[in-house]
């Protein structure tokens, strides 16, 4: 078993940051939350085709893994208290633009902005939220996910009543917007920055160096793999239902709706967790749970157990994510940001890539049997999970 992060020199614990990061993760998942269900809005709007709408997401996903990557050394450079607001105040501003876009080259330009500062924020904030860790006895990083979660469900629920009602995309998109940009600012005072490694004495000099690249590539692995696991959640559940098992499209929707309020639910219990078996355990055996869970999908004709197996992947996948960052911010707190960005963007390039990978392997397969894919990534993950364990207790 591994022990909890290093804590900061002082029996306070840091109640009004660890809420101020919760409200950050929570404006970042409100913000892609609104995003999508404005969606066919946008599309109908600026008059695009799905073809040009598929190749616009991946400029957004392009311009957010390298926000992603500006923003770790910018973190590590400026601090956290100054770049985390920055990238909510302008995650905020950039929701003005794809209700205001008119064509295919604004909104092109609008979403290459809202991804940039979506990434630049979620490197930030997971950074953010490894600093707070470390000043409390147990993990709380989970916790932090699952607010992720809550912003984006209560996205959902304000963009529906929004469109119910017949508010303007424009008009409700730069409101949310508006109320992003304040909302981070308040927040901002908040925000605690790491204890300065520099004070280490000399005899802790073996402290100071540089983790080795293989265990950062080998986090940015683990974090690919489990992240592409939940990308095939959430863009192939309700369609495996659909097409496999033949149910009604309302009836779809419950499967990604199972597997997402079992991870949400998970992400809220996995730092109790933790705190008694170690991350390691969170990640070997959620992984292992996961795959348990998928090959129920897989295998099941019947809708009920198809939906536990669904609810068990997004069980196991809850906490693996949360304990791979941790790790990652943990490895040297002089660059925290910057190998954080490493690992954050492997991972968010696997939740880019597992729906695609998925998509191609069914034009060959039925799908059941192209999600043997996340299966194996997931077992792979269970083989590997302990190879974090040295660095994790060496830096504790």
């Amino acid at each position: 078993m591994t022990a909890a992060p290093p804590a900061i020199a002082t029996t306070e614990r840091p109640v009004a940051a660890r809420v101020a990061t919760w409200v950050f993760f929570g404006l970042n998942g409100f913000a892609v939350g609104l995003w999508v269900v404005h969606i066919p809005n946008v599309e109908h709007a600026t008059g695009i085709t799905h073809s040009t709408l598929g190749l616009l997401l991946l400029i957004l996903g392009g311009a957010a893994f390298l926000g992603m990557q500006v923003a770790g050394p910018l973190n590590d450079r400026f601090g956290q208290r100054r770049l985390v607001p920055a990238a909510g105040v302008l995650m905020g501003l950039s929701l003005f633009g794809p209700g205001l876009a008119d064509s295919w080259w604004t909104l092109g330009l609008a979403l290459a902005v809202f991804g940039f500062s979506n990434g630049s924020l979620d490197v930030g904030m997971n950074a953010q939220a490894v600093v707070v860790e470390r000043a409390y006895p147990r993990p709380i990083m989970a916790a932090f996910h699952a607010m992720w979660s809550i912003g984006g469900a209560i996205a959902a629920v304000i963009g529906a009543a929004a469109l119910r009602t017949g508010v303007p995309t424009a008009v409700s998109l730069s409101l949310c917007g508006t109320l992003s940009v304040v909302v981070s600012l308040i927040a901002a005072r908040y925000l605690i920055e790491p204890a300065h490694p520099d004070a280490l004495p000399e005899e802790d000099e073996p402290a100071r160096s540089a983790p080795p690249a293989r265990l950062v590539w080998l986090l940015g692995g683990l974090a690919f793999a489990l992240m592409l696991a939940e990308g095939v959640a959430n863009d192939w559940a309700a369609l495996q239902f659909k097409d496999v098992l033949g149910t009604s499209t309302s009836t779809a929707a419950f499967a990604y709706g199972s597997f997402a309020v079992a991870m949400t639910i998970g992400r809220f219990a996995t730092d109790r967790v933790a705190a008694l078996v170690g991350p390691v355990a969170i990640i070997r055996y959620g992984a292992a749970l996961a795959a348990f869970g998928l090959t129920i999908v897989v295998v099941s004709p019947y809708v009920p157990l198809a939906l536990i197996g669904w609810a068990l992947f997004g069980l196991g996948l809850a906490g693996g994510v949360p304990q791979l960052f941790t790790a990652a911010g943990n490895l040297d707190t002089r660059a925290s940001g910057a190998l954080m960005a490493r690992v954050v963007g492997l991972g968010y390039v696997g939740l880019l890539a597992g729906p695609a990978l998925i998509g191609g392997l069914a034009h060959w397969m039925p799908l059941n049997i192209a999600f043997i894919l996340p299966i194996v990534l997931c077992a792979i993950t269970v083989f590997f999970a302990s190879a974090i364990a040295p660095r994790v207790a060496e830096g504790n």
